[in-house]
């Protein structure tokens, strides 16, 4: 089970954009990474097309889920993750507060 989710709340721990927070936009479980909104942005040279325009267009490249940690939203700190089974469901939880992550 991924700890990561659509729409979390991440800081990177790691790489070029160390300390700077940001919403998960896409998670690509297959191969490990995830995509931040406004976090790790590259250079992409396109060509000319029908309906956009050609030119060097800024976009967010994906980022290994090991340079990102989970920020709790009730401590509003970076924590590690523990899954918790309550009524038969998985539930992650904050393992410094205890606080159930929705």
């Amino acid at each position: 089970m991924l700890k990561l989710k659509k729409k979390d709340t991440v800081i990177v721990i790691a790489g070029k954009d160390k300390g700077k927070k940001g919403e998960v936009r896409e998670v690509q479980a297959s191969v490990g990474k995830v995509v931040v909104t406004g976090i790790n942005i590259v250079s992409k040279h396109k060509k000319t097309t029908k309906e956009k325009p050609g030119g060097i267009h800024k976009v967010e490249a994906a980022m290994s889920i090991s340079n990102v940690q989970l920020v709790c939203p009730k401590c509003d700190k970076p924590a590690r993750v523990k899954i918790s089974i309550q009524g038969g469901e998985k539930l992650r939880a904050c393992k410094k507060c205890g606080e159930a992550i929705i």
